[in-house]
C-alpha cells in the first residue's frame, strides 16, 4: 500500500502543472455520476405519482394533478440526462486531454534525460526495452488515465450518494445493503497485492521481447547472410512465449476477481429485496422509496464488479510508472561543470591520463598536447586505444587517473555544449537518420541554408553525387542511410563536419572502410581543412596521416613514438613497421 500511494504522490507531484485540471476533471466525473445516479429516484417518484396520485410526494409542493406531476417528471428527467451527457462529454475530454499531456510529458522528459546519461549507461542497456519505456510503458500509463482515473471517482460517488439516501430511507435495510461493500474493498486490496508482482515480471518480458525484435530488425542483414532466420525465430517464439506466460499468470488472477466479486455483490442485493419487501408490506417503507432502494442496489453494487478491470488497469499503469521513474531518476555518473568561453581553444592537453572501461587498462599515463592549427595524427594497431582519447576528449568518459586540460582547465569545468560545439566529428560507424539528404547535412547546424549545405556538400565532394539522386537534395535516405553505400554515407558525415565549421575536427578512422575513391576525396578534405583548423586524425591507413604536423602512436594503450612522418620513419620502431606492411615491403 505505501509503495502503490507513493507511486500516486510521486504523479501527482510530477503532473503539478496539471492540478487545475485535474481538479476539473473529477469534478466533471462527480457531476456526471451524480446525474447519472438520479434517474432510479426519478423512477421512485413515478411509482410514487401513480401509486398515490394527488397524495404524492410532488402534491406537496402545490402539484395536485396526476397530469401535471408527470409533466414535471419528464421535465426533470430530460434534464438530468441532459447534464449527465453534458458532463459525460467535459469529463471524457478533459482527462483524455490529462492522459495525452502526461504521456507526452513523461516520454519527452525521459527522453531528454536518457540523452544526458554517459555512454557507459547505453552498454549495459538493451536499446528496445528503453524503446519499450519511453513508448508502451508510457502508453499503459495514459489507458490508465484515460478511464482508470474517472472509474474510481465514480465509484467513490456512487458509495457515497447511495449510502445517503439509503440510510435516510431506511438504515436496516442499508445497513444489510452495504455489507458486501468492506468486503469487496478488502478484497480490493488484497488483489493488487497479489497481482503486482505479476505485472512487474510482465513489463520485464516486455521490455525484453521488445529488445531483441529492435535488434533482429537491426542486424536483418547479418541474420540472412548467416541463413540463421531460424534460429532468431525460435530465440523470438522462446521469449514470446514466455511474455505470454506472465500475461497469461496475471490474467489468470486478475479473471477471478469479477467471478467472486459477484457472489457478494449478490449477498447485498438479495437483502435489499427481502428486507425492504418486508418493511414495504408493513407499511414502514413507501412503494416508491422500495424502488429506490431496488433499482440503487444494482447502481451501487454491480459497477463495483468493473473494480477488476479498474484495478487490473492499474496495477499494469504502476508496474509501467516504476520503470518509468526509474529511468527519470537514474543518477548521472559525469555531470558537467559551470565554465563557458566563446573563444576558440588554443591548447589541448592530456596530462598522464589512464583509463580503464574495466579492470584492464585501456589507457596508461598519455602526455601530449596540441596546439591550434595544427593536425596531429594517432596511429596504432587495433585495441591500442587511439579512439579512446576521442571518447575522454568529448567527455563521453572520464579518465581514471590524470587530467585532460583545455587552456589550462579541466574539462569537468566545462559546460558540455561549450565544449563539444568546438569540435566537428567524423567517425567510422556513420550515423544517419530517416530524412532528407539535406537534413542529415544541416544536422549539427540547424539555420543553415540550401546554399551552406550545397556548400559545404561540394567540399566533401559529393555535390554531384546528391544531384544525381531522385530528389537532389529533398531525397529520403531511409533509416541509418540504408539506401546508400558506405562511401556515400562517409561523404555526407563529412560534409556534415565541414559545414558545422566548429574550430576543431576530429576524424576518428574515417578511411578506414571507404573505397579507395572515398578515401582520396577525405584524403583532399583533411588537407584543405588543416590549413585553418585544428585537426584529430585517427587513423588505421597510415597514408592519411602522412603530413601530420605530429603523429603519435601508441601501443597497448601508452605511447610509444612521437614524432613527423620522416622522423618516425627514421627511429626504426612500430610506425616503420606499421608503414611497411601497408605499403608491402617487408
Amino acid at each position: 500500500m505505501k509503495t502503490k500511494f507513493s507511486e500516486l504522490r510521486r504523479l501527482w507531484s510530477y503532473a503539478g502543472h496539471l492540478h487545475g485540471e485535474i481538479k476539473l476533471a473529477s469534478l466533471y466525473s462527480i457531476l456526471n455520476k451524480i446525474f447519472d445516479l438520479a434517474p432510479p429516484i426519478l423512477i421512485g417518484m413515478a411509482v410514487d405519482i401513480v401509486v398515490k396520485k394527488e397524495e404524492s410526494l410532488l402534491s406537496q409542493v402545490g402539484l395536485h394533478s396526476v397530469m401535471e406531476q408527470l409533466g414535471v417528471l419528464a421535465f426533470l428527467t430530460f434534464l438530468v440526462w441532459a447534464l449527465e451527457s453534458f458532463f459525460e462529454y467535459l469529463f471524457q475530454v478533459k482527462w483524455r486531454n490529462i492522459a495525452q499531456g502526461m504521456q507526452h510529458g513523461l516520454r519527452v522528459d525521459g527522453y531528454s534525460h536518457l540523452q544526458e546519461l554517459e555512454l557507459s549507461y547505453f552498454e549495459d542497456k538493451s536499446t528496445g526495452n528503453l524503446i519499450s519505456i519511453l513508448n508502451d510503458d508510457v502508453n499503459q500509463l495514459e489507458r490508465f488515465l484515460d478511464g482508470g482515473a474517472n472509474s474510481i471517482l465514480q465509484v467513490c460517488t456512487t458509495i457515497v450518494v447511495i449510502g445517503g439516501i439509503f440510510f435516510s430511507l431506511n438504515p436496516v435495510v442499508a445497513l444489510f445493503s452495504f455489507l458486501p461493500v468492506p468486503l469487496i474493498l478488502i478484497g480490493s486490496f488484497y488483489y493488487q497485492k497479489k497481482i503486482e508482482p505479476r505485472y512487474n515480471e510482465v513489463r520485464n518480458e516486455a521490455g525484453l521481447l521488445s529488445g531483441l525484435l529492435s535488434n533482429n530488425i537491426q542486424g536483418m542483414a547479418t541474420i540472412k547472410s548467416y541463413t540463421a532466420e531460424n534460429l532468431e525465430r525460435e530465440r523470438l517464439t522462446g521469449q514470446s512465449l514466455r511474455y505470454s506466460k506472465a500475461n497469461s499468470h496475471a490474467i489468470t488472477l486478475s479473471s477471478s476477481y469479477s467471478p467472486l466479486i459477484r457472489m457478494v455483490i449478490l449477498m447485498g442485493f438479495l437483502f435489499t429485496l427481502v428486507l425492504g419487501g418486508y418493511y414495504t408490506t408493513t407499511g414502514e417503507l413507501e412503494v416508491g422509496s422500495y424502488s429506490v432502494l431496488v433499482f440503487m442496489t444494482q447502481r451501487l453494487l454491480w459497477p463495483l464488479t468493473a473494480l477488476g478491470a479498474t484495478f487490473d488497469l492499474y496495477q499494469r499503469a504502476m508496474a509501467s510508472t516504476r520503470r518509468i521513474f526509474k529511468l527519470i531518476d537514474t543518477k548521472r555518473k559525469i555531470t558537467e561543470g559551470k565554465y563557458k568561453s566563446d573563444s576558440d581553444i588554443e591548447e589541448i592537453t592530456y596530462k598522464a591520463v589512464s583509463f580503464s572501461y574495466d579492470e584492464t587498462k585501456t589507457l596508461s599515463n598519455i602526455d601530449f598536447t596540441i596546439k591550434k592549427g595544427s593536425s596531429i595524427g594517432l596511429v596504432g594497431p587495433t585495441g591500442s586505444g587511439k579512439s579512446t582519447l576521442v571518447k575522454l576528449l568529448l567527455r563521453f568518459y572520464d579518465v581514471n587517473d590524470g587530467e585532460v586540460l583545455f587552456d589550462g582547465r579541466n574539462i569537468k569545468e566545462w559546460q558540455f555544449h561549450s565544449m563539444r560545439e568546438k569540435f566537428s566529428y567524423v567517425g567510422q560507424d556513420v550515423y544517419l537518420f530517416n530524412g532528407t539528404v539535406a537534413e542529415n547535412i544541416g544536422f549539427g547546424k540547424p539555420e543553415a541554408t540550401l546554399a551552406d549545405i550545397e556548400n559545404a556538400a561540394l567540399k566533401a565532394s559529393v555535390h554531384d553525387f546528391i544531384l544525381d539522386l531522385p530528389q537532389g537534395y529533398q531525397t529520403m535516405i531511409g533509416e541509418r542511410g540504408q539506401k546508400l553505400s558506405g562511401g556515400q554515407r562517409q561523404r555526407l558525415s563529412l560534409a556534415r563536419a565541414i559545414l558545422k565549421n566548429a574550430p576543431i575536427f576530429i576524424f576518428d578512422e574515417a578511411t578506414s572502410a571507404v573505397d579507395n575513391e572515398t578515401e582520396a576525396v577525405i584524403q583532399r578534405s583533411l588537407e584543405e581543412l588543416t590549413k585553418t583548423k585544428t585537426a584529430i586524425i585517427i587513423a588505421h591507413r597510415l597514408s592519411t596521416v602522412v603530413n601530420a604536423d605530429k603523429i603519435v602512436v601508441l601501443d597497448k594503450g601508452s605511447i610509444v613514438e612521437e614524432g613527423t612522418h620522416d622522423e618516425l620513419l627514421s627511429k626504426h620502431g612500430l610506425y616503420e613497421k606499421l608503414w611497411h606492411v601497408q605499403t608491402g615491403r617487408n
